[in-house]
């Protein structure tokens, strides 16, 4: 038995990475998709590969009124929104006396304010339609520790974990479960900017540092988006009913809480 029959979910920066793996196992388990991405070209070309179950949304987490046209749109075609995935996000580095006002801004306006006022959005229609949902929100490894070079990105996860706390215990009230995944190093296209940016940083060959990092798992090698589609899908069935405000590592082994 498919065990997301019959819900709909809303998943932010699902075009590409760990969102569209999000979004294929949701399909998998008979759910109906809404891709929402900045890049509205690209929402279209995954919701056509994915099939009828799968409609793209442009969605930018920065602007209030693309949030709530994204989730009006999902509501509109869907009739109500049961799960949302808060994925979208952005990476930075940089030594803390080289941090700008600029790059600080932008990854707390994605990565935090994005999570709280898209969770925000689809808590309202969930109350107002006595929808008992499911809220994921995606923090990090990153967001349980300071690391050198990662002051800016480590904060914001470490907010995003906080923040579902706070809106989980919030919104059982209302029969809403709010939980997050904290993922480890996960291998994909991103890991190009991620490697360039220690590579600047700490003065390492291109590739090196992304070595180091999957040599250092437990498990032996880097996560992929594919190794966080089990927590994903069991956070958001009937199976974590009983599971509230809680931060789940999927990282190998990497951290231990």
């Amino acid at each position: 038995m498919m065990r997301l029959s019959g819900k709909n979910a809303l998943i932010t920066g699902a075009g590409r990475g760990i969102g569209l793996a999000f979004a294929k196992a949701y399909v998998d388990e008979g759910a109906r998709v809404a891709i929402a991405d900045i890049d509205v070209n690209l929402a279209e070309a995954v919701a056509q590969s994915i099939g009828d179950a799968a409609i793209p949304v442009e969605m930018d987490v920065s602007e209030q009124a693309s949030i709530d046209a994204a989730v009006a749109a999902t509501i509109e075609a869907f009739g109500k929104i049961d799960i949302l995935i808060n994925n979208a996000a952005i990476f930075s580095a940089a030594p803390i006396c080289d941090i700008t006002r600029a790059d600080y801004s932008r990854v707390f306006d994605i990565n935090v304010a994005g999570t709280l006022f898209t969770l925000q959005a689809v808590a309202r229609h969930m109350i107002e339609n006595g929808v008992k949902g499911r809220i994921i929100n995606m923090a990090s490894q990153a967001g349980r520790r300071g690391e050198s070079l990662v002051g800016v990105y480590c904060a914001s996860k470490a907010a995003v974990i906080s923040l579902t706390q706070s809106a989980g215990l919030n919104l059982i009230e209302h029969g809403i479960n709010v939980n997050a995944i904290a993922p480890g190093v996960v291998d994909g296209e991103h890991w190009v900017g991620v490697d360039a940016l220690f590579a600047k940083y700490e003065g390492k060959p291109l590739g090196q540092k992304k070595k180091e990092v999957g040599d250092a798992v437990p498990f032996g090698r880097m996560g992929t988006a594919e190794d966080l589609c089990g927590m994903a899908v069991f956070l958001a069935s009937e199976e974590a009913n009983y599971v509230v405000a809680q931060t789940y590592n999927v990282d190998g082994g990497n951290w231990m809480s």
